[in-house]
């Protein structure tokens, strides 16, 4: 395939596709959502450029990977970015050696002339400038102008794009002619327990299943509480728990203790207690949750190990005393 093309004159040296590996795993309706998106139905049918919407770490971009996997169709990603400008999202003049100007074609562009698929990725973190300049490639039209080339250009019929955005505060808020544009919303949410556990064993397969258990436990009750701990997150934990156990397998250390560790270095010693974390959440929200500390699922409730475990014949004990010595003062 020529890494050129030609367009009224100008040369546009093209992107390489992204050759990322992913298998969604799970949640396998929204996989069956967003290629219905990029179906098309009839010669005078269109297809739709949705907006896939979650928490950070989810599988957001994953899921675009599965779906180009589906339909056998090469992945450009674009990581859109705060300073994105718009020559950045389509062509990019850059001075080559001899002096004169190469024309370079972004990911999306080089989608669209291929007839290929294009995430673009984070994309409430870009400024209004940069998507107005894809307005008439979002809707019937599918075009757009490069004023640094000076050149207009058509998407092929195959062209196909989808855009994720992470649901925090840290983002742009996109105009609603664009958002018109970006239909429908798919929403991606945690995993249950057998789909992450299943997602951790994919990724690391070699993870013991002690870590593995300790892992989705943790996750699990994160997601309960809706603390923003994803997957992403677990996977992260478990490959760095596993690398010190590797590490010092000449001298075994508890494999619990290990998987503090780095559940404190990933994600700091706020995510060693779940229930101040819940707490505050639900202080900030007007809430009045109970929630569940790291004690609930290394012990049972009724353990006497457990941080709040209160032994009721202790107490009886106590109050017996309690009274004898109130008898001794009253004699």
């Amino acid at each position: 395939m020529s890494d050129t093309i030609e367009i009224d004159g100008v040369k546009l040296h093209l992107a390489k596709p992204d050759r990322s590996a992913g298998e969604w795993i799970g949640q396998r309706e929204v996989l069956k959502q967003l290629l219905a998106c990029w179906l098309v139905v009839d010669d005078s049918d269109l297809p739709l450029a949705p907006r896939l919407v979650g928490s950070p770490g989810v599988g957001k971009t994953t899921l675009g990977i599965a779906a180009a996997k589906v339909r056998q169709q090469d992945l450009y990603i674009y990581q859109c970015t705060a300073d994105t400008r718009p020559e950045d999202l389509l062509v990019t003049p850059v001075l080559a050696e001899s002096g004169s100007i190469k024309y370079h074609a972004s990911s999306l562009v080089t989608a669209m002339v291929r007839g290929k698929i294009c995430i673009l990725d984070e994309g409430n973190r870009m400024n209004e400038k940069s998507w107005a300049s894809l307005a008439p490639l979002l809707d019937h039209r599918r075009y757009v102008e490069s004023i640094v080339a000076g050149v207009t250009i058509h998407a092929h019929r195959d062209f196909r794009c989808a855009v994720t955005m992470n649901d925090d505060e840290s983002t742009f808020e996109i105009p609603d002619y664009i958002l018109s544009r970006l239909q429908p919303t798919l929403t991606l949410g945690h995993p249950g327990r057998d789909e992450e556990l299943a997602i951790l064993k994919y990724h690391l397969p070699f993870a013991e299943a002690e870590m593995l258990n300790l892992t989705v436990e943790f996750l699990q009750q994160a997601h309960t509480l809706k603390l923003d701990f994803s997957t992403r997150d677990g996977i992260n934990i478990l490959r760095y728990a596993m690398k010190r156990l590797a590490q010092d397998a000449s001298h075994p250390i508890a494999k619990d203790l290990v998987w503090q560790e780095a559940l404190v270095n990933c994600l700091g010693d706020e995510a060693l207690d779940l229930n101040r974390l819940s707490a505050r959440r639900q202080q900030s929200l007007g809430g009045n949750a109970i929630p569940l500390g790291l004690g609930d699922f290394f012990f049972n409730p009724n353990d006497e190990l457990h941080p709040d475990f209160e032994d009721d014949e202790l107490d009886d004990e106590d109050d017996r005393d309690d009274d004898d010595e109130d008898d001794d003062e009253d004699d």
